[in-house]
């Protein structure tokens, strides 16, 4: 929705003052809170290095099948796949 019509929205519910006034973002949390809407936040699943390198082994060997196969299509997938892989190993090792 854009801000015109969180304004609209807002207007219409019982207990805020100063639509006009305010931001997108505080219109948004305003609305929720007239509302009874709880902002959920999204769980962050815990990976270690370890299963992450798993993985990368796993991708490996299916890039040596392909390799022996030719298809260079889905090998260039696979190489993507395992560099973006080893980037989140770089990214959980320094996070702690």
């Amino acid at each position: 929705m854009t801000a015109k019509e969180l304004r609209e929205v807002a207007l219409g519910l019982e207990g805020i003052v100063g639509v006009h006034a305010m931001n997108k973002s505080e219109l948004l949390a305003a609305v929720k809170k007239a509302k009874g809407i709880k902002d959920e936040k999204k769980r962050r699943t815990s990976v270690d290095v370890r299963s992450i390198k798993v993985k990368i082994r796993e991708l490996r060997s299916q890039k040596e099948a392909l390799k022996e196969e030719g298809d260079k299509k889905k090998m260039k997938i696979l190489r993507r796949r395992i560099n973006r892989l080893k980037k989140k190993t770089r990214r959980v090792a320094m996070a702690g």
